[in-house]
């Protein structure tokens, strides 16, 4: 049995790495390009987003050091957060659509680590597929691995609470924190480079409508996949998810 399940579990792991063979090449930006901010901007968010990363990493090395075995479930976490991430829509000059990813690491771990894990897979994608860029990368962490899953654990969280199903829970959660991400990267835009007629609300209503037309869809298909990856895991790593007290009304 113990081996069925180790096999269930190199599948799940060699499925994302094909679909990644599969993703193309050609480069467009990941949220917001390398070099568009104002280096003012690009210095700001990075400094906004350091404390969630350094609260992510306390938070990961005690989740590993209480149950080893979860690192396998952190880096399924992390290899889909950047293969969805990586299927992108060119959209708004300097930025694109995609799926983010950073649901399913939310439900798992938590908004705290998966800030971390969402860094690491923007970093990546800078430096291997030339998807975003080093000075944009504290804005593009801010959007993705901060509010994103902050966005996505609270709704996860109301919607258990008010007796929700698990799937509608889950979809919800990876739905919403998509959308989420891209009305802060709305805002981040908009905040740079503020309309001449009308301001920063006019340059955000701006961005966010056209964010909107390849966004929802991208959303809701996200929402639909996480539940199918976390269905599997349910199926196959129930002792993680009970580890991680994923299935359980308690909170973390």
């Amino acid at each position: 049995m113990k081996g069925v399940k180790m096999k269930k579990k190199t599948l799940i792991i060699i499925y994302f790495a094909v679909l990644l063979l599969y993703i193309p090449k050609q480069s467009f930006a990941m949220h917001i390009m390398e070099g568009f901010l104002p280096i003012e901007w690009a210095i700001f968010w990075w400094g906004v987003t350091l404390p969630s990363l350094i609260i992510g990493l306390r938070s990961i090395k005690k989740k590993v050091k209480e149950h080893p075995e979860l690192k396998m479930m952190i880096g399924l976490s992390g290899a889909f957060a950047f293969v969805l991430s990586a299927l992108k829509i060119p959209s708004v000059t300097g930025s694109c659509s995609h799926p983010t990813g950073v649901g399913l690491g939310t439900v798992l771990f938590g908004p705290t680590a998966m800030s971390v894990v969402g860094f690491i897979v923007l970093l990546f994608q800078s430096l291997l597929l030339a998807h975003g860029g080093l000075t944009t990368l504290g804005a593009n962490a801010f959007s993705m691995a901060v509010v994103g899953p902050i966005i996505a654990y609270l709704v996860y969280k109301g919607a258990t609470k008010v007796g929700l199903s698990f799937s509608v829970a889950v979809f919800l959660a990876a739905a919403l924190g998509n959308l989420g991400t891209y009305v802060v990267t709305s805002f981040q835009l908009a905040l740079a480079f503020p309309s001449e007629v009308g301001g920063m609300m006019a340059s955000f209503v701006k961005f966010s409508s056209i964010f909107a037309i390849t966004q929802i869809p991208l959303a809701i298909s996200e929402g639909l996949l996480t539940v199918i990856i976390m269905n599997v895991l349910t199926k196959y790593n129930l002792k993680e998810l009970k580890l991680l007290r994923v299935l359980s009304k308690e909170g973390r």
